[in-house]
C-alpha cells in the first residue's frame, strides 16, 4: 500500500481538475467568473467559526462563500453583469469577508493552517476529500443535466431570459450553491486562491472555437484533468519536489498563450 501512496491524491487532481472547469464554465459564459474569486475568499469565516464549533470544515465554507456571494448581489443593483458598480461591490465584499475570517483565527483561539487553506496541500489529501469532491461533481452534472437549456439562454440573453420567464435568480443562486461546493471541494487540491486558475484557464480554452455550450463544458473538463494530473505527477518527481497545488496554478497560466493563439487563428484576421 506505501507504494501506491500517491494514488488517492492523483484521483482527487483528476476529480478536481474536472470539477473546477465545469463550474468555471457555466460562469464565464454568464460573464460571472469573478464570483468564484469572491466564494473563495468568502469561505474563510466559516471555516473558522466551524472549527471553533467543532463541526465540518467544508460546511462552515460552503456557508460563508454563498452569503458572500449573496450579500455581493444584494448590493450589485446592476441588470447586467459588469456594469458599472459591480466590480466596487465585489472586491468590498472579497477584502472584508477575507479580513473577517483573519480577525476571527485570534479571536476565537483557534489554529487554522492558512497556507494549506490559501495554496492547498493535495499530497495530505484524505478519503474523505475525495468524497467531498465527488458530491460536488455529482451536484454539478446534475444542474447541467437538468438546467442545461435554461443557462445557454441565460448566458447568450440574460434580459431575454428573465423576459421569457425563466427563475434568473433561483438559476444563479443554485449556480452560486454548486461554486461554493466546487471552492471547497478543491481547498485540499489547489487552495482557495489557486482554484480560481483552474475554473478560468481550461474555461478560456475551451470555449475558443467551440459550436456549443457541452463542446466547450466536455472540452474544458478534459483540459483541467489533464493540468491537475500533469501538475501533481510533475510536482512528486524528486528532481522537481514543490507543492503540486502551487504548479498546477502555474500550468494553468501556461494555458493563457494557447487560448489567445486559438482566439487569434478563428478570428477574422486570422482565416
Amino acid at each position: 500500500m506505501e507504494r501506491l501512496w500517491w494514488l488517492l491524491p492523483l484521483l482527487l487532481a483528476l476529480v478536481i481538475g474536472g470539477l473546477c472547469p465545469l463550474a468555471g464554465t457555466l460562469l464565464l459564459v454568464q460573464r460571472r467568473l469573478f464570483l468564484a474569486n469572491l466564494v473563495s475568499h468568502a469561505v474563510l469565516p466559516g471555516l473558522a467559526l466551524a472549527v471553533a464549533l467543532r463541526l465540518d470544515p467544508g460546511l462552515g465554507g460552503v456557508v460563508s462563500g454563498v452569503a458572500g456571494a449573496l450579500l455581493a448581489e444584494r448590493f450589485s443593483r446592476a441588470e447586467r453583469p459588469g456594469e458599472a458598480g459591480d466590480e466596487a461591490v465585489l472586491n468590498t465584499v472579497l477584502a472584508g469577508f477575507l479580513g473577517l475570517g483573519v480577525l476571527l483565527i485570534p479571536l476565537l483561539h483557534i489554529r487554522v493552517d492558512l497556507e494549506a487553506v490559501l495554496f492547498g496541500d493535495l499530497l495530505a489529501a484524505a478519503p474523505s476529500d475525495l468524497w467531498r469532491s465527488l458530491v460536488a461533481l455529482v451536484a454539478v452534472l446534475a444542474l447541467l443535466a437538468l438546467r442545461y437549456r435554461h443557462y445557454v439562454y441565460l448566458g447568450v440573453d440574460p434580459l431575454g431570459a428573465a423576459s421569457a420567464g425563466l427563475p434568473v435568480r433561483r438559476l444563479r443562486l443554485l449556480l452560486t450553491l454548486v461554486t461554493a461546493f466546487t471552492v471547497v471541494s478543491a481547498m485540499t487540491a489547489v487552495g482557495v486562491v489557486l482554484v480560481i486558475a483552474l475554473m478560468g484557464a481550461p474555461a478560456l480554452l475551451a470555449l475558443a472555437g467551440a459550436d456549443s455550450l457541452r463542446q466547450a463544458l466536455w472540452r474544458s473538463a478534459l483540459v483541467g484533468m489533464a493540468v491537475s494530473a500533469a501538475g501533481f505527477l510533475l510536482a512528486i518527481q524528486p528532481a522537481v519536489n514543490v507543492p503540486p497545488g502551487p504548479l498546477i496554478g502555474v500550468l494553468c497560466m501556461g494555458l493563457l498563450p494557447m487560448a489567445a493563439i486559438q482566439q487569434g487563428l478563428l478570428s477574422p484576421r486570422g482565416r
